[in-house]
């Protein structure tokens, strides 16, 4: 820290913060600031996971261009130091809303946070990866069809999981419906509210969090994702689906995809059913797996026995926006 992190001062007191984030985050206190840690987990990891040289990339690439990411300060990709390789980047001080509901903000507050991430969103995407560094950040097309038939691979190989009619449906309709001239841009990956820290008294994103799924996709295809929420009920996903959305005052869907297009500058989202019909189905494959290394005994997390009875009705329900988009 005092030969890499630019201002640093001890003495130096860590603390880890709980979650199940798949690479271990350190809060790091010092008297005159705060930090924060990310590290691959130690030991044997499977090849290209964890890969937490690309989120200080493309994090370093972000800061740079102001978009609002924790700063970094440097990036040690030595063993030696902790036993795996870790960057340093500010802890940024301000709110985190757990649910989609924004339950713990204030009502009349609520339609500008929504506002604000549209607008943070829209922003990533309007960034030319090239002009930032990123111009190799991923393949610059068929996102989609990779995701789709990696998940599909993994789904069928995956036995003692067993069979869901509704990812069986999936599986065929998806790879030969995929939208047409997909747009490429940086995208996020898993971009929800929870995943983000607001400014502590205004309604603004000031750091956008967990890039470790970001890569090249289509800018529609992680949006859909962030606004699937209002197609996702609170037991599955802490959804908005069934909420009274007027009683909370929350915009609504279509007033959401409205403020998107505005702000992307664009006029309509074309594909977006199927769109949300894939990033239901990818988080009903990942739970899938979760199910499958639940029967086989190596499921880590305490709560995977109650997650893994999400893989049925969230499938249906993927597989109802396939209809939306024109499966039959």
């Amino acid at each position: 820290m005092r030969d890499y992190v630019e201002g640093f001062a001890g003495p130096l007191r860590i603390e880890q913060f709980r979650g199940g984030q798949s690479n271990p985050t350190f809060k790091l206190e010092t008297p005159g600031r705060n930090y924060v840690l990310r590290r691959k987990p130690p030991g044997l990891l499977v090849k290209s996971a964890h890969a937490v040289d690309r989120e200080y990339r493309v994090i370093a690439a972000l800061h740079g261009a102001g978009f609002p990411v924790a700063r970094p300060f440097a990036l040690c990709e030595d063993d030696a130091v902790i036993g795996s390789a870790f960057y340093v980047m500010e802890h940024v001080e301000g709110r985190i809303f757990w649910g989609s509901t924004f339950s713990t903000a204030p009502r009349e507050e609520r339609p500008a946070c929504f506002m604000a991430m549209n607008r943070t969103l829209a922003d990533l995407h309007g960034i030319d990866p090239a002009t930032i560094g990123l111009g190799d950040y991923g393949r610059p097309a068929g996102y989609c069809a990779r995701q789709i038939a990696r998940l599909s691979c993994q789904y069928e190989e995956d036995e003692a999981a067993g069979r869901v009619e509704a990812m069986d449906r999936l599986i065929a309709w998806l790879p030969e419906n995929i939208p047409p001239d997909e747009e490429t841009s940086i995208v996020h990956g898993d971009f929800r509210c929870d995943n983000m820290i607001f400014h502590p008294t205004e309604p603004r994103v000031i750091a956008v969090l967990d890039w470790e799924l970001s890569t090249l996709g289509p800018p529609l295809a992680d949006f859909a994702f962030h606004g699937m929420m209002y197609r996702m009920p609170p037991e599955i996903s802490t959804g908005l689906l069934g909420i009274d959305l007027a009683a909370a005052n929350i915009p609504g869907e279509a007033e959401y995809i409205a403020t998107y297009c505005r702000n992307s500058r664009r006029d309509g989202v074309a594909g977006y059913d199927f769109y949300v019909a894939f990033n239901m189905f990818r988080l009903a494959a990942i739970i899938h797996g979760i199910r499958g290394r639940l029967a086989r005994g190596t499921a880590s997390s305490d709560h995977a026995a109650d997650i893994a009875k999400r893989v049925e009705p969230l499938a249906a329900l993927a597989w109802h926006q396939a209809i939306r988009a024109g499966a039959r």
